[in-house]
C-alpha cells in the first residue's frame, strides 16, 4: 500500500483539490495523511473524513506588507518546520502533495530535508508567495493556466488544467430547493464571498435582497461568523458555508455571484453555471483573482465587476443582464476544452512516489 501526505490550507481554495483527490486515492488503496493548521478551515473540512489522519502544526503568514505579526510569524514557521519534519519521519510517505497556502511551506521544506519527492499545485495564473517559496523543493509544479508556465523552471512545470470534485456532479435540484425551502417557480442566485466572507459584497446583496427576491431566490454563503440574524426575507437563505449540501445547492443554481478564486470558478465552469465575478481588489490581494476574472470574461464565461465599482444599482443591472443572457455563457462553457485532470495528477503521483 502506497502512502501519501497531503497539505494545503488557509482557504477552501487551498483544500478543494485535496478534497477532489482523496476519493481517487481511496479507490486505489492509498494510505492518506494530512498536515494542516490548528485553526484553519482545512481542519474543519479534512479532520472528519474517514481514513484520513490529520496532523495540525504551527504556521505563520508571510506577508509582503508591514504588520506587527511579521516579527512573530517566522518563529511559528520555524516551529512548524520542526513539527512537519518529525511527522514525515514518523509517517514515511512515498510522496507529498501540496495545494499551497502558508501551512504548506514548512511541509515542503520538511519533505526536502527528508528526501521525500513532492508535487505542488498552483491554481492561479501567477504563483502565490507560499508556492513561490516552495517551488525549489518540489519535484513537479502543476498549473491550471498555460500562462503560468512562463513563471516556472522549464523542467518542473506541468500544465494540468482544472481539478473539480467528482461529488459536485452528484447533487439534485430538488434536494437543493428542499434544503433552502425554495420553490420551483423562481430562479436561484448563489452568492459566495469566499471562506472568509466579503464584507462589501455581503452588505450589497443584503441591501438588494428585498428587491431581488421579487424575481429570484438567493442562497448566500457569507463566511464564518458573517450571518446576519436580522435578515428574515422569504426566498433569502444564508449560511456561513455548507459541506454535504453543496452539490445540491449547485444543482439548483442558475447564476452565481462570487469571488474569482481559481478553484471555485473552474468548478462553476465545469458545471456550466453563468458567473458574475467580483475579484479581490489589489488592496487585499496580489491581483491573482483580477487576472483569473479577466481570463474568464475574455473567454465568455462570466461578467466582471471590480469591488471598488460595486454598487447596488450596478450589481442589480449586471444580475439581470447575465441571467437574461445565460444561454450564451453556457454555450461558451460547452465549447471550452477544459477537462478534469484527476487522472493526469494521479499518474504524476504514481510516477514520482519514492522515485
Amino acid at each position: 500500500m502506497k502512502r501519501i501526505l497531503l497539505t494545503g490550507g488557509g482557504s477552501t481554495g487551498h483544500v478543494a483539490v485535496n478534497l477532489a483527490l482523496i476519493p481517487h486515492l481511496k479507490r486505489n488503496n492509498w494510505e492518506i495523511h494530512y498536515i494542516g493548521s490548528h485553526n484553519g478551515i482545512e481542519r474543519e473540512l479534512i479532520e472528519p473524513l474517514e481514513d484520513v489522519q490529520y496532523y495540525p502544526i504551527s504556521t505563520g503568514k508571510l506577508r509582503r506588507y508591514f504588520d506587527v505579526n511579521n516579527f512573530k510569524d517566522p518563529f511559528k514557521v520555524i516551529k512548524g518546520i520542526g513539527q512537519a519534519y518529525r511527522i514525515l519521519r514518523k509517517v514515511k510517505p512515498d510522496i507529498v502533495f501540496s495545494k499551497g497556502g502558508f501551512v504548506s511551506v514548512p511541509v515542503m521544506l520538511a519533505s526536502k530535508l527528508n528526501r521525500t519527492p513532492s508535487i505542488t499545485h498552483e491554481s492561479d495564473m501567477s504563483p502565490g508567495l507560499a508556492n513561490k517559496i516552495s517551488m525549489p523543493f518540489a519535484s513537479k509544479i502543476c498549473v491550471t493556466f498555460p500562462e503560468t508556465l512562463k513563471h516556472l523552471p522549464e523542467d518542473k512545470g506541468v500544465l494540468l488544467g482544472s481539478i473539480v470534485r467528482e461529488e459536485l456532479h452528484e447533487g439534485t435540484r430538488r434536494k437543493g430547493l428542499h434544503f433552502c425551502d425554495f420553490t420551483e417557480t423562481k430562479p436561484v442566485i448563489l452568492v459566495m464571498g469566499g471562506s472568509q466572507g466579503a464584507k462589501h459584497v455581503n452588505e450589497t446583496i443584503r441591501k438588494l435582497a428585498p428587491k431581488l427576491t421579487q424575481k429570484y431566490q438567493i442562497v448566500h454563503l457569507c463566511g464564518k461568523g458573517k450571518v446576519d440574524d436580522s435578515m428574515n426575507i422569504r426566498g433569502y437563505r444564508q449560511f456561513e458555508y455548507v459541506k454535504e449540501e453543496l452539490p445540491d445547492i449547485l444543482a439548483m443554481t442558475d447564476l452565481v455571484v462570487t469571488r474569482a478564486g481559481s478553484n471555485s470558478i473552474y468548478e462553476f465552469l465545469d458545471l456550466e453555471i453563468p458567473m458574475i465575478l467580483i475579484p479581490l481588489p489589489l488592496s487585499q490581494s496580489r491581483g491573482d483573482q483580477i487576472q483569473n476574472a479577466e481570463s474568464f470574461e475574455k473567454q465568455g464565461f462570466a461578467e466582471v465587476i471590480q469591488e471598488d465599482d460595486l454598487t447596488e444599482e450596478g450589481l442589480e443591472d449586471l444580475i439581470e443582464k447575465t441571467y437574461e443572457n445565460r444561454s450564451k455563457y453556457r454555450k461558451n462553457m460547452q465549447r471550452s476544452e477544459q477537462s478534469n485532470p484527476l487522472e493526469k495528477l494521479y499518474g504524476l503521483l504514481e510516477e514520482y512516489s519514492r522515485r
